[in-house]
């Protein structure tokens, strides 16, 4: 783990001037809120509206979803996890429900926001998926466990743990009422009635949008709020997120943020979206050959690849500046051979989209994570924390392996910044 750490704290010495100095905050001095995320399955927005949700008419009129399950999420998410109508393909050993440990505090220039969770396995979820070659190709090795390769056994389940925060300032109707089920509707991926990709290419707003896939939206996105095809116009929703009705989504991530002590910054209006910029990772896969853009720097770290025997024994990041080169074709490839599918630079990361540094580490199977966010940013893309201000946030893990609707989730929460809530973050000295 030297390596590692030394890699963030170079990483982090190169951010903008911080206030305080993250790793020396004295946190047994800030309350902790203990948050029981649950596993939701498939209970989209949708869903919530229906008979088959004994709360859908408390939903229906816009009642708050803690009315009925305050208290509540473990024995919901032990259930949904074992599979049935909310969990058509159960993934083995699963957790139903995650203990988040959050604490919050602030100075004069930056929001700290801690988050600590044990892990299902014994080792951290830093791996992501690569780049194999099997004697003629590069093809992709590893999916999360959602995905029918895993479950049928032809794929390895390998993806990143992941920690995201979404924030509201009280512009999404319903939000501090429902929370993260307004953005998850069926039609997503590993949703009901997913999107085929004929769909995709015949809707209009996301052919506009350049997009492939549907992801997460906001009722107000969409004519008909239940139906992911029935988009606004580019204008209107333009307008929307002008009016900052769209919900802030931070994500810190494992494999793509942590060696780069960064987290994510993006929001959700029409679509999962980044925020304006670039983002501390990119894409390793060569568009045309798909071969590496990027290979290991055997003179640095000792090799150029590894092998699926070497997994969860090592930190196995690609970093362009630090022990990165571009891929040779001639450098004798033999079969089993792999490369991350990503590679990351501290150096691409610009504008909107690397508003968030991040300080984290796993230790004794435990994560703890710490986003440092600056106050008072005046991005179209951001909601703009300020002193005095109250939040509306809801809070997510994924662990194990997985991704899409396969993480433990939490109920609204307020956060206060020097002001009254749930949640109120101390201001340090």
């Amino acid at each position: 783990m030297r390596k590692i750490a030394l890699t963030i704290a170079l990483a982090f010495a190169a951010a903008p001037a911080v206030a305080a100095d993250p790793a020396k905050i004295d946190w047994s001095k800030v309350p902790v809120t203990n948050v029981t995320l649950f596993y939701p399955g498939q209970s989209s927005y949708e869903w919530l509206r229906t008979a088959a949700h004994p709360g859908s008419g408390v939903v229906q009129t816009g009642g708050a979803c803690v009315t009925c399950h305050t208290g509540k999420e473990k024995a919901m998410g032990d259930k949904i996890v074992k599979g049935g109508p909310l969990e058509p393909m159960p993934v083995k050993g699963k957790n139903g429900t995650v203990d988040l440990k959050f604490q919050a505090a602030y100075d004069a220039k930056n929001a700290y926001l801690r988050f600590q969770w044990k892990t299902l396995n014994p080792h951290s979820g830093t791996e992501h998926q690569y780049l194999r070659f099997d004697g003629k190709e590069w093809k992709v090795y590893g999916y999360p466990k959602l995905d029918k390769v895993v479950q049928e056994g032809k794929q390895p389940g390998i993806y990143e743990d992941r920690m995201t925060i979404m924030i509201d300032d009280g512009k999404v109707p319903l939000f501090a009422q429902q929370g993260c089920w307004l953005t998850c509707h069926d039609g997503q991926r590993d949703m009901p009635k997913e999107f085929t990709s004929d769909e995709v290419k015949a809707n209009a707003l996301l052919s506009a949008l350049k997009r492939n896939d549907v992801r997460k939206y906001l009722p107000a996105s969409r004519n008909n709020p239940s139906d992911w095809k029935s988009g606004k116009s580019v204008e209107e929703i333009n307008k929307i997120k002008a009016a900052g009705g769209f919900v802030d989504l931070i994500q810190w991530r494992a494999h793509r943020s942590h060696p780069a002590g960064m987290a994510d910054d993006g929001y959700v209006l029409e679509w999962r979206n980044f925020d304006s910029g670039s983002n501390m990772f990119g894409g390793n896969a060569d568009a045309k050959t798909h071969a590496p853009r990027f290979m290991w720097d055997e003179k640095k770290v000792g090799y150029k690849s590894i092998t699926a025997d070497q997994l969860r024994k090592g930190e196995h990041y690609l970093i362009r500046e630090q022990n990165a080169v571009p891929f040779d074709p001639n450098a004798g490839w033999k079969e089993g051979d792999m490369i991350p599918d990503y590679f990351l630079s501290r150096d691409n990361a610009k504008g909107s989209a690397a508003d968030n540094n991040a300080i984290s580490s796993w230790r004794d199977g435990t994560w703890t994570v710490v986003v440092i966010r600056p106050l008072g940013l005046a991005n179209d893309d951001d909601k703009s924390l300020k002193e005095g201000g109250v939040y509306n946030v809801g809070f997510a893990v994924h662990d194990d392996n997985i991704t899409t609707r396969g993480h433990q989730v939490s109920f609204v929460k307020t956060l206060g910044i020097g002001a009254k809530a749930n949640i109120q973050a101390v201001k340090l000295p």
